[in-house]
């Protein structure tokens, strides 16, 4: 470190698929200072042609840098908001050579030699390469480079936050929730719209279900919706508190977790159409889920545009027969069913209920909907950032998903846009979330959930 540089000060190589993944990453690193390698710039331009998320990102980090010019020449470097600076690294014909044994000369080799070769230089401050891609870290860390991934799309926290916490309290305190509806709580160390089941050590079966109101610093008593949605009836209390938050139209944004088989999708979409069908509280049903493949795709599709997506859509479909079946219809799925409701295919033509890929959702205004995205566990932070933004005045939105079960190659369990919405919006009075831990679907599907 020079005598010119801060205490503390680190230099940080970004790779490609930092920007890809978050085109903000420029300007996270507050006072550390950001090198860029010209083969980064040249391959999001490749990207930037294509009509994805990652052509999309690839557009918006052109565009920063090109703005960034204004304020200097990007080889000898111009400053961020934080106070670093960025510099973009134009190589040197020894960062062509061969890196290990058998190396080609391909852009990864490359920026990993660039790396090397500013490190024995020893001219910058603590030098960290920064990569998404697990072999890259692997090959830096070999060859004695600094590696880490990039922190900042993973949530720091101990534990995943479930929404749901246990109180053990006097059995006058039970009595008093069950016989007021509420009780007064100041919420140290609990979250708005969080859950507080308040039990008494020697009567186990005496409890209370209890919701936090921040704004009111009450617990407020759950149950009122114990008779059901389109007949569908919570099994167990995690159910009871998500359509709890499903039906509360002062919450804007819910987000339902748990592993297959949790009845997350169902009870979103039957109270989805409680809601819009039954309530008119809503224009329209919206069900949206991004197009990831589980294990080898199969290809082009042929037909229409509905034909394509009818594979991608069909749990969707699943749901919506199961929701609106006849009466020959008597197995119990994820919860009882009784009654009876119209045919899907009727709300549909009334466009009661819409039914598509997110892909096309960008751009888009949707006012007083109530919007389910499926499969948020795949997605991006930057990606639900999108989605969020797209919700008008009286729209509610829902993000199901499990943070374990994930086909998007570049987000894991703490990275993914459902585990990032849940933990930013946690202190929200906006928000409320569940993570459903029982499965309803079957002995075995709950069994496969936990043992595989």
């Amino acid at each position: 470190m020079t005598k010119a540089q801060a205490p503390g000060k680190r230099t940080y190589i970004l790779d490609t698929n930092v920007l890809l993944y978050d085109p903000g990453a420029l300007f996270v690193f507050q006072e550390h200072d950001l090198v860029l390698p010209i083969i980064c710039v040249e391959e999001i331009d490749k990207f930037k042609r294509e009509m994805t998320d990652r052509g999309r990102a690839a557009r918006t980090v052109s565009r920063q840098l090109d703005q960034m010019r204004a304020s200097g020449h990007l080889a000898e470097g111009v400053p961020l908001p934080g106070g670093g600076k960025l510099r973009v690294e134009l190589g040197h014909p020894s960062d062509n050579a061969p890196l290990f044994a058998g190396a080609g000369a391909s852009n990864d080799n490359i920026m990993l030699r660039m790396a090397q070769r500013m490190l024995q230089d020893g001219k910058s401050s603590p030098l960290i390469f920064v990569s998404r891609d697990v072999n890259m870290r692997l090959k830096a860390d070999a060859l004695g480079i600094r590696v880490e991934d990039y922190e900042h799309a993973h949530l720091q926290t101990d534990e995943a936050y479930t929404g749901v916490m246990e109180r053990d309290v006097p059995a006058e305190t039970v009595a008093e929730a069950y016989a007021k509806g509420s009780i007064p709580e100041e919420g140290e160390g609990i979250s708005p719209q969080q859950f507080v089941v308040l039990r008494n050590a020697t009567q186990l079966n005496h409890t209370a279900m209890m919701r936090y109101d921040a704004r009111q610093k009450l617990l407020k008593l759950v149950g009122r919706y114990k008779e059901g949605c389109w007949g569908v009836f919570a099994r167990n209390r995690e159910q009871l508190f998500a359509m709890d938050l499903l039906m509360d139209e002062s919450i804007n944004l819910v987000t339902l977790d748990g592993m297959a088989g949790t009845g997350k999708t169902l009870l979103a979409m039957a109270c989805g159409l409680k809601k819009v069908a039954d309530e008119k509280r809503y224009r329209k049903l919206v069900v949206a889920r991004p197009v990831f493949p589980m294990g080898k795709d199969i290809g082009f599709l042929p037909g229409s545009v509905d034909d394509k997506l009818n594979p991608w859509m069909k749990p969707i479909f699943d749901a919506l027969e199961l929701l609106c079946g006849g009466a020959e219809e008597k197995e119990e799925t994820h919860a009882h069913r009784r009654g009876h409701a119209p045919n899907y295919q009727s709300l549909l033509d009334q466009k009661i209920i819409e039914i598509e890929p997110l892909t096309y959702i960008r751009g888009r205004s949707l006012p007083r909907q109530f919007l389910i995205i499926d499969e948020a566990q795949n997605l991006t932070p930057h990606e639900v950032k999108t989605v969020l933004t797209r919700a008008g005045e009286g729209t509610k939105v829902v993000l199901t998903g499990d943070r374990y079960q994930i086909d998007n190659p570049y987000v894991d369990a703490t990275s993914n846009g459902l585990s990032y919405v849940a933990e930013r919006f946690r202190s929200s009075p906006m928000a409320g979330h569940v993570t459903l831990k029982k499965g309803e679907r079957s002995a075995l599907a709950e069994l496969a959930a936990q043992v595989l």
